[in-house]
């Protein structure tokens, strides 16, 4: 798979920086034959993965986050890393209004799987959390 353009930045754990990555993932991926509603589902997905690092990787305290995105020929891909805590049960954390804040609605994972063609998520207990996404681009003719 040839790389078409890629794209890495890193920013520390503050919300602010959830609608700065929003506008990049949006920029990134209009040189792709998204369309609009695809380019806001990307953002959606990528505001709900930083949203997690910043909220529950890092509990509010500062940390630093990398955000990837790689567009290839046929898919982007986005690639969002934190060095938090970490998710003790990933399958139980994707569950449909699992959260471990009790003010959230546990619906993180549930929209990046939605909006989303392709979800994995690493994690380890104090080693942080790596959830990287694939959205397929289908070209119209």
């Amino acid at each position: 798979m040839a790389i078409k353009n890629k794209m890495t930045m890193s920013f520390i754990s503050c919300s602010e920086n959830v609608g700065i990555a929003r506008i990049t993932a949006a920029a990134f991926a209009a040189q792709a034959d998204f369309t609009l509603s695809e380019i806001e589902e990307i953002k959606v997905a990528v505001s709900e993965a930083i949203s997690n690092a910043i909220i529950h990787g890092y509990g509010h305290q500062d940390g630093q986050i990398q955000f990837e995105m790689t567009l290839y020929e046929e898919k982007l891909e986005c690639l969002i890393i934190d060095y938090g805590k970490g998710i003790a049960d990933i399958a139980l954390a994707r569950q449909p209004a699992f959260s471990t804040d009790p003010e959230r609605m546990g619906l993180g994972f549930v929209f990046m799987e939605s909006f989303m063609d392709e979800l994995d998520v690493k994690s380890g207990v104090g080693q942080g959390t790596t959830v990287k996404m694939g959205k397929m681009i289908t070209k119209v003719h």
